[in-house]
Order: C-alpha cells, then structure tokens, then sequence
C-alpha cells in the first residue's frame, strides 16, 4: 500500500483604493485594480480597475466602459495671471490645453520579494468648468448665455478643437461653462478669444486615463507598488498656457497591484490511499498463473490554478536521491518507485510544454516551474505511481506473501 499526503500553498495578487493626499504644492491620487480568477470567465485574465470614477466617467460611465477609460477629478485649479485679449496671435495667451496623451511607463515593485512589472498609462480626456465674468457683458449684451459662449470663444465649447475629440459635456451659466474633451493623440487643443476676458478659472482637473496591465497570471501573490508623477504648468505634461496658473506643480498617481491568486488541489475520498496492481488486476494471476510484468496506479485529482507553481516530493522510505521506496519489513527489501504527474490542459512548464507524465523527483528537477496560460479551474490532473518492470518479479514469487508500503509527500507550491 502506498499513502499520499497532498499539501498545497495557496497564494494571492490586487491594484487598492482611491483617496486624496494633498501636500503643498502636490496633489495625489491612489489607483486600485485587483485580479481575482472567476470560474465562470476563465479566460479573462485581466486586472480590474476598482477605483471608483469621478468627474466625466462617473457622470457617464457607459461613455467610458465601452472604451476601457477611467477618470478622476482633482482639485487643482488653473487661475489666470493677466486678461486674455481678444484675438490673441499666441496660442499660449489664451486657453490652451496639452496633456500626455502618450503612453508612458511606470515601475511597479512587489513590496517583499522586489519583484518588478510594467504598468502603462496615458491621460485620454481632459475637463473643467471654467469660470469668468457675466459673459453676456463681456461680448456685449444680448440675453441668450449659450450664444455669449459662443461669441466670446468663435465656437462652442462643446466642440472640441483638434486634435481633441468631442466628447458630448458642455454645461453652462452665465458665468461658467463646463467642458470634457478626449485626446486621442498628444498636441495642443487651443480656443481663441474673440472678446477680452480679463480673468479666467478652471475650478477643477478633470482627467481620464487608460491602463495597460501586466498579465496577472505570471506575477508573484502580494502587493506590487509603484508611482507616477506629472507636472503641471507651462511647458510641462499638463500644459495650459502661459496665462493659466496651476494650484499644484505636480500630479503624482499611486499604483497598489493586489493579485489574488488561486491554487487549489483536491484529491477524491480514499485517493490518498494507493493501492498498486497489475494490468487488469490481481485475478488474471490468481486465475491463469501470470505472473504481473508491471505494478501501477493511476490516481486523478482537480487542480484549480492561475499562479505560477512548482511540484515537489517527500518520501518515507528512499534508497537513491531521486525516488521514492516501498519497503517490506520481513525480509527488509526495498523496491523504487516511480512517481510522475500529467497536468491538464491550460498548465504548461517553463517552456511552454504540455506536462504530461513528468516525473517528480527528490531534487524538484524538472517541476520548478508550471504556469497557467489562462485560469484552470478544478480540471482533472493524474498522479501516475510505477514500480519498474525489472523490480517486479523480486516481489511476487509463489507462495510468499509479501506487503510492502510507505508514504510519499507530494507538494504544489506557490512560492516559485
């Protein structure tokens, strides 16, 4: 008889929460997304954004869902330093808005074995509410404030110059008018004056961003930290002008990556007790005298995974440094025993190879590493126990009985 003990570790990976951290002269925001793996998607093997939105796609989540964006809204403001003439030759006297469009990289950390990974992001919108004086007054009179607007900038503020896109926002009063452009490419979206405006504000930044993840399934269970940092003014990453100041010089996005993996064996009632026989069974012996060339069993299990592990073995009884033993006490003679794992589809070895009868030795050479290339979920693997053909006639001679047995430890182990 042969007893096998199975031992798992378990192990997790999430992005965290959304909050403000102000200091002078700096605003922060923190970005969570988690990987959870979801047996009713197994092939979606991708990290979700749980920060919540805030400014446009918290009005209009549906906009931003069907285009994988997400936005914030800080409260940096953007106050005029001098009037903004009419008809400004300058682009960089009126109202301008340049912001990193580009994807830039940032370098995310795991908090304890330093493990790093690539997050990519770029701002994909950008919004306001500006605020000035009565603009029914400063064009000139009237009583219609949507057709003020449209005087004072040539154009409504709903229709975004280019390379900005129109986004559909444009919300107004007599002295405010709130905006949200999208920016598909970097390049300055201007509005040129037509009337003076002897002071202008944007009372908030209100941008959106898009995330390019790493694959959750080849990172390490833990935290993985990482920052950010924008400036802010002119000539910088979210440049508006020489006119319009900011109220922080920096923008600085926290990044937590909390991945939450799973790994899980379960062996079926009775399977940690291996019973190993001939081809057949014991009855085509017992019936017709054939002596059994080949002792075996065959044991399934379900292995849930989407973490990278490694597969080790322990033993009672060895006589080599790479295998196991049976031992029958009586006469004190040991026979090795071969133990090897075929995996399911989905889980292959460091080189993209199907697992498929790999034997497990004491030294782990050869089961350092399998990963999963999407989320298995309680699929059937199988334990296969031999003892070679050579050793089997030792064992079984006419009128001799004859037990042997010992206990075989094997490990799935998430810590690679």
């Amino acid at each position: 008889m042969n007893r096998i003990q199975l031992f798992q570790r378990c192990a997790g990976v999430t992005f965290l929460c959304s909050m403000w951290l102000s200091s002078a002269g700096a605003e922060e925001v923190s970005i969570q997304a988690s990987f959870k793996p979801d047996s009713a998607n197994p092939q979606r093997n991708k990290f979700i954004n749980d920060t919540p939105s805030s400014g446009y796609c918290g009005l209009y989540p549906q906009q931003c869902a069907d285009n994988e964006m997400f936005s914030l809204q800080v409260p940096i403001r953007f106050d005029s330093i001098a009037p903004i003439l009419a008809n400004h030759p300058s682009v960089r006297q009126g109202a301008m808005f340049k912001v990193p469009a580009q994807w830039r990289d940032l370098t995310v950390v795991h908090e304890t074995t330093g493990e790093p990974e690539t997050v990519r992001v770029r701002i994909a919108g950008i919004g306001s509410r500006y605020v000035t004086e009565d603009v029914i007054g400063l064009v000139g009179g009237g009583d219609d404030y949507r057709l003020a607007h449209n005087q004072l900038w040539g154009i409504s503020w709903v229709n975004a110059p280019p390379p900005c896109l129109y986004s559909g926002v444009g919300f107004f009063s007599s002295t405010h008018y709130r905006f949200f452009w999208k920016t598909p490419t970097e390049g300055i979206c201007e509005k040129q004056a037509k009337f003076n405006v002897p002071w202008l504000r944007y009372d908030y930044l209100d941008f959106a961003y898009e995330l390019i993840t790493p694959n959750p399934l080849g990172m390490s269970s833990g935290k993985y930290l990482g920052n950010l940092t924008y400036t802010l003014g002119p000539g910088a990453d979210f440049d508006m002008g020489d006119i319009m100041q900011p109220s922080s010089s920096t923008l600085g996005l926290s990044f937590t990556l909390d991945v939450q993996h799973t790994l899980k064996v379960d062996v079926p009632p009775g399977g940690n007790r291996v019973e190993l026989v001939p081809q057949g069974g014991w009855q085509s012996w017992l019936s017709q005298g054939r002596k059994p060339t080949r002792l075996f069993r065959d044991q399934t299990f379900n292995i849930s995974a989407s973490s990278r592990f490694k597969m080790q073995m322990e033993c009672q009884y060895r006589q080599d440094g790479q295998t196991c033993s049976l031992y029958e006490p009586p006469s004190g003679h040991f026979v090795p025993l071969n133990v090897s794992v075929s995996l399911p589809h989905g889980l292959v070895d460091a080189d993209g190879r199907a697992v498929d009868h790999r034997p497990l030795r004491l030294d782990g050479s050869g089961t350092e590493l399998f990963q999963p290339g999407f989320y298995v979920d309680r699929k059937p693997g199988t334990l296969h126990f031999e003892i070679p053909a050579s050793e089997v006639a030792e064992m079984i001679k006419p009128g001799q009985q004859r037990q042997y047995s010992g206990s075989v430890t094997v490990i799935w182990d998430s810590e690679v």
